[in-house]
């Protein structure tokens, strides 16, 4: 994959941030996943288009992990930050303490790719959340990747 080096959000995160961000969602990251964003934080990537189900879709930016997103002003592309703006709409269960759908890139027109820990808490997949067909605790998602590897190998420019 391909990204614009300078689009690189700093600082960027180490195993700690990530730990405690795995805590407060409850999840495991793939680590892939983890080797991405520790070195391409925030980044706009130059392959940004893959294809499902016959559309085109173009990721804006991947999402960012920051310690203190309001001190940054990137900070609005801070995946905690994108996850609480989504709030209800990105979870099924009103009861529920952790994640099930993780934002980690923006799509053009309001849409994310997520890692969806549904299915398979240790083997998650990668799906796109729609955000006009999502409803307060009736998220909307597709499958789009069996893994993040898999979505990587997706992207194209």
């Amino acid at each position: 994959m391909k990204i614009q080096t300078e689009s690189i959000i700093y600082p960027l995160p180490d195993d700690t941030l990530l730990e405690r961000i795995e805590g407060n969602l409850e999840v495991k990251f793939p680590s892939e996943f983890c080797m991405f964003i520790k070195k391409n934080n925030g980044a706009i990537p130059i392959t940004k288009y893959f294809a499902h189900k016959n559309n085109r879709y173009v990721v804006e930016r991947f999402l960012c992990l920051l310690d203190n997103p309001s001190e940054n002003p990137k900070g609005m592309y801070d995946m905690k930050v994108v996850f609480s703006q989504l709030d209800e709409r990105i979870i099924s269960d009103e009861d529920l303490t952790g994640a099930e759908i993780v934002p980690i890139a923006a799509l053009y027109a309001g849409d994310f790719v997520c890692i969806d820990y549904r299915e398979n808490q240790m083997s998650p997949e990668i799906c796109i959340w729609y955000h006009e067909d999502s409803d307060e605790f009736e998220p909307f998602a597709e499958k789009i990747a069996n893994n993040i590897n898999e979505f990587f190998e997706m992207l194209s420019e």
